[in-house]
Parts: C-alpha cells; structure tokens; sequence
C-alpha cells in the first residue's frame, strides 16, 4: 500500500458533519414513523376507501321480470338467464395477451378484432364486449382466461308463442324494460326491483370474495291475462289464412267474452317475430285490432236501428220505403248494393243490409238522437283496455251535422272506430242493453256496464242481426251448426286522400253466440281484399265462423239445440204446473 493510498484511508469527516448526517438520519427515521402512524390511525378510513376502490366493487342484483301467463298458466313470456361478456380495460395489456387468444374471443363472440381491441383500450373500469350470450360460448370465453374479463349474469326475455302473441304481448329492451304492447303498458308490475351486493375483485378482475348483499332484488309480479293461449292462435291462423287468400293488406280478430269483457283472443296479420329483433319494423310492430282507425260501414247499422227503436220512432215491422235502392239527398245519391225492393222491414232492412232504408231511419230521429246512442256505445271514446295506442275513433258533435251526414254516418261512412271499439260496442246487444268494460287482465267473473239501450230494444236488434246470418240475409257464411249466431256484414270503401277509392275496401263482421245466451263475440276485418270477393259477407264472415266454432268449443258452450232439447225435457219430467 503507497503512502497516498494510507494518507486518503485515514480521512476522517468533521464532527459537526457526522452529527448532522445522524442527525438527518433520526429525522428520516421519525417522519417514516410518522407517517406510518398517520396512515394507520388518523387517516385510516381514507385509504381503506382508496383500495376498497381498486378492489371492492358494488354489482347490481338484477330481478328476474315477472312472467306473463294466459287464463290457464300457459307462458306467453318469459325470462331466461344468459351470460354477458364484460371487461375492465384498465387491467388488460393487449401487448401480453397472445394474439391467437384475441382471434378466438372475436370468433367466439362474432365482432371483428379491431372493435374488440378498440373496447379494451378504453380509459374506463366496465365496457360490454357481447351481451346476452349461450351459457356454452360464455364457457369457451372463459376457458381464454384473459386477463381483466369476465361474466355477468342477466336475463333475456322469450317468447314461445312467437308472432301469434307479438302484437298483445310485445317485447322488451335488452334491459328488460317494456318496448311495445303489455310488456310496456304493465312495466311497473313486471321490471320488479333491482338489489346490489358488495364484491372484492383481484388485479385480474376475477371474484374472489362476496362480502354481502347490501339489499335484495324484489323480483316482478306475474302478470295473468285473459288471453286463451290456443284460441289466440286460431285468431292469429285465421287472420293470417284470410289475408294470404284474398290477397289484401292486412286482417285482424278480437275475441270478447261478454259475460267479464275478457279479451279471449286479439290477432293480427302481418305481425313479427319478438325474438327475432332483426324482423322489427315499423310496419309490422304495430297492432291495427287497437290502433288503426277505419269506417265501419254496414256493421254500424244495428246502432242507427238501436236509436230509433229505443225514440219509438220505428218498430222491427214498420215498413220503409227503399225507392228500388236509390235515395238522393241534395246532390247526392245513396244506393244500395244488394237486391233492390220498394218496400222492406226495418227487420228486413238489417237482413239485406240497406243503405237507403238505413238512411231514411236515420232521418226520422233528431242528429242528437243518434249521437247518443253511438257515443254511448263507446265510439269516439277509448276503450280503456290499458293498450299502450289505443285510439278513440271519431264521431263528431251532432250539433253541425248535414242531413247528409246524418244518412252517412247512420250507414258508417263518416265515423270512425278501431276494431277492438267495434267488437266491445256489440256487448250493447249481448247485455240486455249494457256496454261492458274491456280488460286484457284475468277477471274470471261477472262485470255490471252502463246502460246505452233498453233490454226490449237489445233483444229486438239481436233478433234482427240473428236473420243476417239466415237464409236471405248477408252473412250465411258467418252461420254454426247447432248454434244460433247472430251478427252483421260490413263492406266498406276505403278512404285515399280524402276521397273514396272505388277499388280498395276494408270487409268486416262482427257477430254474436249462441243468440239464446249471447256469451261470445267475434269481430273481423279485412283490409283491402283484392282476390276477386270483397263483400264482408264473403270475406270476413268465413273467418268469423272458423274462429267462433273454436271459441264456443274452448268455453264449453252447449249448442242451442241442445239447450232447446234439455229444456224441453225438463218440462216434461216436470210436468204442468
């Protein structure tokens, strides 16, 4: 060792340094301390809140959504649980994860990689990567093990009577909130109440610890409606058969049940398919039984007899004079369109379906006198069916109607109605006088109405609407064996910009059964028919009995012969009193 080398070693530092570097020293080790005692006491709450953040999460417990079921606990929908792909891009490196990974989860979810690499390096802790998918592809993602993504339980909504139900039941979002028909219109009842538990989550966002629930999901109210699950689909068959045969636009049923105003049944074609979202259209999503508006023609005529019958102004026999179906008013000309005669019954009138002898009835009574009657029958107001577009329909106020309106309207031209309107203003004719409230709910007993006519003028226009269906009148097609049906044709010209199409018609029947104990009504329409028949008597009444026989099977409603023939025993083991 040099003597330089020894005279360095033996350096020693001054002691006012060496005090000052213990001294600094002491003073580190003390603000550690320090510090260590503040964040272990005095700001403890604050940094168990800060990791809590990183780690602990609070998921949402989502409430399965209430089951809605037809009168006899058959599902018309649903809820299924699925698997959701969610993912936490501020844990995930794409540099780290194996590129033949990525192409797996984009093949596995069907999205394209770059959208993919585009969700995962978002500046956020949640994104949806696939919602809703089948338990076995959740399973192939979760076999990746990628880091940073993960499942979520949800629910999706079926529908296992497809388009047969679609317009009544409608669809939700993917959100399980109501979108369209009673899945909208009943979405308190159904949605039910979201709950929320507390979770700790690795840096590989991966559960590893449920800490509690903090409150409960309050699942959805089953919702029972009135519907009859196999005649709904006899209603929607019928339309839809209909539609296809006399090629026209459209056609939909409404089934009710006089005795509670349960809606049986209400279809329409076309219609759509609620689980299949790539079919919606505006087009298609709508449910014309409720919301289309359209002239009712001939089947509003029973309501112009019911007016004048119930103002003593006729009686079923009086006789009118048709003038051989040719009427003017003013510049206008009335005609009627089946056989012509001078003279005919107000009975006749209905049977034949005359414009003329309709018209000239009308006129026999005060504007107000048949307002009254229509508007208390439920035109022009809504149904309150609680249908999420139901219409009221127009009537104007009598005060400024024409003579010529009057004729028009008394016939069906000039008013409007929708066909659920059409079908409840009958129940007027099956109860004795009373317009009975609509429900597409469950109601399983009897329902008073109000008052429109007396029970007299009831039974004395359903004795009338009764020879429609009889030999003579124009809606034989419409006749059940067994059953004594009653009931009206109506056949329309539709309206295009104002004016009346000579060539497009709406063809409709609405009728009543069994006319010994009106239980059931059926209404028909038919828009724009273009086969070769366009007569309601034709088109629509076909439709009516197909559907009718099916309803009278499904309640178990005994022929009216048979009724006959069992009272008839009756009295003779009896015997005379």
């Amino acid at each position: 060792m040099t003597s330089k080398s020894q005279s360095v070693l033996k350096i020693r530092l001054p002691v006012w340094r060496a005090r000052l570097l213990v001294t600094l020293m002491f003073m580190g080790f003390m603000a550690l301390a320090a510090r260590a005692l503040y964040c272990q006491s005095v700001n403890k709450d604050f940094l168990q809140a800060e990791a809590e953040k990183r780690y602990a999460r609070t998921t949402k417990l989502i409430a399965t959504r209430g089951l809605i079921t037809d009168r006899n606990g058959e599902a018309l929908a649903i809820s299924t649980a699925v698997e959701t792909v969610t993912a936490n891009p501020g844990q995930i490196n794409l540099e780290s994860i194996a590129p033949e990974k990525l192409i797996k989860l984009s093949e596995l979810l069907d999205l394209k990689l770059d959208y993919i690499k585009r969700r995962l390096i978002q500046k956020k802790t949640f994104v949806y990567l696939k919602r809703q998918i089948s338990p076995n592809v959740a399973r192939e993602v979760m076999a990746l093990k990628v880091p940073g993504i993960s499942l979520q339980t949800e629910y999706k909504r079926y529908y296992p009577n497809g388009e047969a139900t679609a317009h009544l039941v409608g669809f939700t979002s993917r959100d399980q909130k109501g979108q369209e028909g009673l899945e909208y219109s009943y979405q308190n009842t159904l949605a039910g109440k979201s709950g929320s538990r507390r979770i700790n989550r690795n840096a590989k966002n991966q559960i590893i610890e449920e800490v509690g629930t903090i409150s409960a999901a309050e699942n959805g109210t089953e919702l029972s409606l009135s519907i009859d699950r196999n005649l709904q689909y006899v209603a929607f068959s019928e339309a839809k058969n209909a539609a296809i045969e006399h090629e026209a636009k459209s056609a939909s049923v409404v089934v009710l049940d006089t005795l509670t105003g349960e809606i049986l049944a209400l279809a329409n074609w076309p219609s759509y398919n609620p689980n299949n979202r790539s079919s919606f259209t505006p087009k298609l999503l709508r449910n014309r039984a409720i919301i289309d508006q359209f002239e009712p023609g001939s089947t509003l005529k029973p309501f112009t007899v019911a007016a004048a019958l119930e103002g003593k102004f006729v009686k079923p026999n009086t006789l009118i004079d048709i003038e051989d179906g040719r009427f003017r008013i003013g510049r206008r000309t009335i005609n009627d369109t089946h056989p012509k005669e001078s003279l005919l019954t107000v009975t006749d009138i209905i049977q034949r379906s005359s414009n003329v002898g309709t018209a000239k009835i009308s006129l026999m009574m005060k504007p107000k006198d048949l307002w009254e009657v229509l508007s208390h029958s439920g035109f022009g107001q809504l149904p309150t069916s609680r249908f999420p577009g139901e219409v009221r329909g127009s009537l104007r106020s009598a005060d400024n109607w024409k003579t010529i309106e009057q004729a028009t309207i008394s016939y069906g031209h000039g008013v409007s109605v929708s066909l659920l309107q059409l079908a409840r203003a009958y129940t007027i004719f099956a109860r004795e006088g009373m317009l009975v409230p609509v429900t597409f709910e469950k109601r399983m007993q009897k329902v008073e109405g109000s008052r429109v006519i007396s029970s007299t003028t009831s039974r004395s226009v359903l004795a009338m609407l009764e020879t429609v269906t009889q030999e003579g009148g124009t809606g034989t097609k419409a006749a059940i064996p067994g059953y004594r049906v009653a009931g009206k044709t109506g056949t329309a010209h539709k309206l295009v910009r104002g004016q009346y199409a000579r060539d497009k018609y709406r063809s409709s029947f609405v009728g009543l059964a069994p006319v010994s104990n009106p239980r059931l009504i059926v209404a028909v329409v038919v828009d724009e028919p273009s086969g070769g028949k366009h007569y309601g008597g034709d088109v629509a009444a076909p439709v009516f009995r197909k559907v009718m026989e099916e309803a009278l099977t499904t309640l178990g409603i005994d022929p009216d012969d048979f009724v006959i023939e069992q009272e008839a025993k009756r009295q003779i083991l009896q015997g005379p009193v």
